[in-house]
C-alpha cells in the first residue's frame, strides 16, 4: 500500500528552518549585535581607571565630542575622503571593466594588473606609496624634478596629505570593484550590441542608455561598499601620516583608535563609534531606499 507524500513531509518545516539559520544568527548575535549594545551602553558611562570603576555620565562623552576640534577635523577630513574615494573608485573602476571588456591584445595581463593592488596587503600598499612620496628620492619625486617641477613633501605638507593618502584608497580599490562590472558587463546578453550595432549607435549611446541602467543593480552593491569602505579604511594612515601633519589628514577610524588605544578613554571612545555606526547605518539606508527605485533588475 502505497503512503500519501503528506506522510513523508516534515512536521514542523518552521522549527527545521530556524534550527539552520540558528548557527548563523548567535554568530552575527554575539559578534556583531551585542557589541553594539555594549558600545552603546559604555558610550554613556565614565572611562574606569585604576580602583575607580565606570560610572553614568549621561551625555557627557557626546558632549565632549562636540566640543572637540580634533573630532571636526577628522569628520570634516572624512567627508572629503569620502566625496573622493567614492566616484573615483567606481567610476576608473567602470572603466577599466569596459576596457579589459573588450577584444585586445593582452586582455588576460590588463586584467591581471588591474586586480594585483587589491590581493596586496594595505600595510604592504602603503610602503609602496610612501617609496612614491618620499621627497627628494621616491619616483614621484625623480619624475617631476625630470620634468622641471620642484620638490615637494607630499605626506608632510597640510594641503597634500589628505589627497595623497586618498589616492592611494582609490588605487587599492578601484581593481575590487571593476570585478564585479567586469562580472556584470560579461552577463549582459551579446545581442543588445549587435542590436545597437545595426542601428547605427555609438559606443557612448550604448552605453548610457543600455549598458549603464542594466548595471544599476551592480553600481548599488558597489557603492554600498565604497561608503563603507570610505569610514573603516585606516590602516594606510599608520606607515604613510600618522594623522599628521597637524591632523591634515586624521580620518573618523583614526582619530577613534587614537582616543581609545593611546588615550585609553573608553567611553569617549565608544560614542566615537557610535557616531561611526549611525553614519554608515543612515548612508546604507538612503541608499536603499532612495537608490534601490532607479535600479532595473529586469
Amino acid at each position: 500500500m502505497r503512503s500519501s507524500p503528506s506522510a513523508h513531509r516534515p512536521s514542523h518545516p518552521a522549527g527545521q528552518a530556524w534550527l539552520l539559520l540558528m548557527p548563523a544568527m548567535l554568530v552575527l548575535l554575539a559578534f556583531t549585535h551585542w557589541p553594539v549594545i555594549g558600545t552603546l551602553w559604555h558610550s554613556f558611562q565614565s572611562t574606569p581607571k585604576g580602583g575607580r570603576p565606570a560610572v553614568w555620565v549621561g551625555m557627557e562623552n557626546y558632549q565632549v565630542m562636540l566640543d572637540d576640534p580634533v573630532f571636526w577635523k577628522a569628520l570634516t577630513n572624512n567627508l572629503w575622503f569620502a566625496g573622493a574615494t567614492i566616484p573615483l573608485s567606481i567610476g576608473l573602476a567602470l572603466a577599466m571593466a569596459l576596457w579589459v571588456n573588450e577584444r585586445i591584445a593582452g586582455r588576460t595581463f590588463l586584467r591581471m594588473a588591474y586586480f594585483t593592488p587589491t590581493v596586496l596587503p594595505m600595510i604592504a600598499v602603503a610602503n609602496i606609496w610612501l617609496f612614491f612620496y618620499t621627497p627628494q628620492y621616491g619616483l614621484l619625486e625623480q619624475v617631476s624634478g625630470a620634468l622641471g617641477f620642484g620638490s615637494h613633501n607630499w605626506l608632510g605638507s597640510p594641503s597634500t596629505a589628505l589627497g595623497a593618502v586618498t589616492l592611494v584608497a582609490v588605487w587599492k580599490e578601484a581593481g575590487f570593484f571593476m570585478i564585479f562590472y567586469l562580472a556584470a558587463l560579461q552577463s549582459l546578453n551579446p545581442s543588445l550590441r549587435e542590436a545597437a550595432a545595426i542601428e547605427g549607435a555609438s559606443r557612448w549611446y550604448f552605453f548610457r542608455r543600455v549598458q549603464w541602467p542594466l548595471l544599476m543593480p551592480t553600481t548599488l552593491f558597489v557603492l554600498i561598499n565604497c561608503v563603507i569602505n570610505a569610514f573603516r579604511m585606516v590602516d594606510h594612515l599608520f606607515v604613510l601620516t600618522r594623522g599628521g601633519p597637524d591632523n591634515a589628514s586624521t580620518l573618523l577610524l583614526y582619530h577613534l583608535y587614537e582616543v581609545g588605544f593611546s588615550f585609553w578613554d573608553t567611553g569617549y571612545a565608544s560614542a566615537l563609534t557610535m557616531v561611526i555606526i549611525v553614519v554608515l547605518v543612515g548612508a546604507t539606508l538612503l541608499q536603499f531606499f532612495v537608490l534601490d527605485r532607479r535600479v532595473h533588475y529586469r
